[in-house]
């Protein structure tokens, strides 16, 4: 790989229009507004800038030029056509119109011909009242259907996935769930099939989701501007479970979702309302509402301890059978990435379960004895940011436990909903901590929702553990900034300058840390898959990140906080104002550090009794992979 790691940071970004560092600047005028804009901008960014609005559908900050749909039509002097104002560049000085007569019934038009196209009911769309369709539909006072109405479906909806349903009837081929696929995810398992009026938004050889190459990241779901995508509905199963007076239903919230859902209730992106949350969830009925932040904290210790495992083998007992660097395993986005694209890289990744699968395991085990209560009468339910943890929790050797550990894996947007339907005003609502025994974890579990989180709370939990001092003593307030950020790939080093004694809970694993004194740990952060396959291939070549011990690795841009369950609309800024709030939010607590959590600590006293990686938790909290790439707990 060529590029540096901060050069991989968007592959799409070669296809966007955006002039050059040393671009002339030139007069133009918009809506008789005069402004200099830098040459090779686009008349649509050019309009933002002065604050003139122009209507959009095809395009997406997050994705490449298309202008395909022509909404964004705009009068050039000049010129004879109308002008796609997202796709057109400023290469001299020309006077724009955005709102004139002509624009006006250009844009009209194309809704109308894009309505006819359009099967389906607003009123029983998931995305109605947050369809840009919709919305542009009454902006341009469409009243009725000028070209008439599609009377019956074209397509079958396909809902043989487990994470995502597609219903190409509703679909208006502005292919940006296409590029979100390809560019942002280097999957590419959408592509349009046909042409003219046969077009549309196809799979391999039409198949369904289920029998290609998806890992159900639900980007495309995030990207698609109607009802034509969306996650697999789960909560009238979930509303049935809370009905049952037999079943003793609880519920685990990531912190994603608790960064993002006051979007769904008109806040401004990156308002934390985790504890009016909790107070939501106990008014509509769950049992007990627990915080995966301490199922977090538990994958960094049992990860953190994987790692100075095979550190130890590699280099003191010089075993060449370890597989360096170590990858996280904590996104099913990036793991079904792995197991598609790099089979044969599979031994790299930690055999540590996600946190959701994680307490699953343990809710069904250690909580269930401890409440007296038959785990087959419980039912776990998960609120997480991430269609791909439907698939996960679905995954048949996620029963460790044994019974399925997680039973229904909820988005942002489905809890989102079943708040609404319950009559709850949720900014409005006092503030209520999370039940015993899972109440108050630490910042450190917080921070799994950005990018870089994951690897920062490790980096806490290593150093203290292998120095013996305070993070704090090499980072100011225990942020260890070089691994935030949202590049989309970036590297950094962590020299071990000086060692302390093993910690009683690893004493049993390595008698001494002088191996590691004077050494240089070098660890990688990625996000997004796209860039994902950008990092391995420069790891099968040799490159900079080959020689990383440890790389964190994320499929949604972003991180969690960018997941194919979070509110829509998303882009960089949003996702910027969520991750804000994330580390505001472990600024805030008590204890940052996972090593430090008193109920982890505990669990290992009272039910992982043989500590980090023994069997007992590699039973319930690990998997480990077998030569066809499966999971096997």
């Amino acid at each position: 790989m060529n590029s540096t790691p901060m050069q991989t940071a968007a592959r799409h970004s070669r296809s966007r229009l955006v002039p050059g560092p040393d671009a002339a600047m030139i007069e133009i005028s918009i809506d008789g507004i005069e402004l200099q804009v830098p040459q090779g901008t686009t008349i649509l960014d050019a309009a933002r800038r002065v604050g003139v609005r122009v209507p959009t559908l095809c395009h997406h900050d997050d994705l490449c030029t298309a202008g395909v749909c022509r909404i964004c039509v705009v009068e050039v002097e000049g010129m004879r056509n109308l002008q796609a104002s997202c796709a057109t560049p400023i290469m001299q000085s020309v006077k724009i119109r955005t709102n004139t007569a002509k624009v006006r019934s250009a844009r009209r038009h194309i809704i109308d011909l894009l309505l006819a196209e359009h099967y389906g009911d607003c009123n029983t769309c998931k995305r109605n009242n947050n369809c840009e369709l919709q919305s542009l539909a009454t902006e341009y006072g469409v009243d009725f259907y000028r070209f008439g109405h599609p009377s019956e479906a074209r397509y079958a909806i396909d809902r043989s996935s487990s994470a995502i349903v597609r219903d190409m009837n509703k679909c208006v081929l502005c292919r940006r769930c296409v590029r979100a696929c390809e560019e942002l995810q280097g999957v590419g398992c959408l592509t349009v099939a046909s042409r003219s009026s046969r077009a549309h938004v196809s799979t391999f050889a039409d198949k369904p989701l289920s029998g290609v190459v998806c890992i159900n990241c639900g980007q495309c779901i995030n990207h698609c501007p109607t009802g034509a995508l969306t996650e697999q509905d789960q909560t009238d199963e979930v509303w049935s479970m809370i009905d049952d007076p037999t079943k003793h239903v609880v519920i685990q919230t990531a912190p994603s979702p608790r960064a993002g859902m006051g979007e769904c209730f008109a806040l401004e992106p990156g308002t934390p309302v985790t504890y009016q949350l909790n107070t939501a969830l106990q008014r509509m009925g769950f049992d007990a509402v627990f915080d995966t932040n301490h199922t977090a904290d538990l994958t960094i210790i049992e990860e953190g301890t994987e790692l100075i495992l095979r550190l130890y083998k590699a280099l003191v007992q010089q075993d060449a059978s370890v597989k360096l660097p170590q990858f996280t395993s904590c996104s099913p986005g990036w793991v079904k990435y792995m197991e598609h694209y790099y089979a044969g890289m599979l031994d790299h990744l930690s055999s540590a379960k996600s946190p959701q699968q994680m307490f699953g395991s343990l809710l069904k085990t250690y909580y269930a004895e401890k409440k007296g209560i038959d785990p087959s009468n419980m039912v776990v339910v998960a609120l997480m940011p991430c269609t791909a943890k439907k698939y996960e929790c679905n995954r048949p050797e996620m029963n460790s436990s044994g019974f399925k550990d997680v039973d229904y894996g909820l988005t942002t947007r489905e809890l989102a909903r079943m708040i609404k339907e319950s009559g709850i005003d949720l900014p409005k609502l006092p503030e209520t901590g999370f039940d015993a025994p899972f109440g108050e974890a630490s910042g450190a579990g917080v921070i799994f929702g950005a990018t870089g989180g994951v690897m920062e709370a490790a980096l806490r939990t290593v150093i203290e553990m292998v120095t013996g001092k305070a993070v704090e003593n090499f980072y100011d307030h225990a942020d260890i900034l070089p691994v935030r950020g949202i590049d989309g790939a970036r590297l950094a080093e962590i020299t071990i300058s000086e060692v302390g004694p093993v910690p009683d809970l690893l004493a049993h694993l390595v008698p001494d840390w002088e191996w590691l004194k004077g050494a240089t740990l070098k660890v990688g952060v990625v996000h997004g898959s796209a860039n994902a396959q950008l990092v391995m291939e420069d790891i099968k070549a040799g490159g900079p990140f080959s020689e990383c011990h440890f790389i964190e690795f994320m499929a949604c841009p972003g991180g969690c906080l960018g997941g194919g369950g979070q509110p829509i609309p998303t882009n960089a800024e949003i996702r910027a104002k969520r991750s804000q709030a994330i580390y505001q939010l472990d600024a805030d607590y008590a204890v940052r550090k996972s090593h430090e959590n008193p109920i982890v600590l505990q669990l290992y006293q009272e039910f992982l009794t043989d500590g980090p990686c023994g069997h007992i938790s590699h039973h319930h909290l690990h998997t480990s992979y077998t030569p066809r790439g499966k999971y096997m707990s």
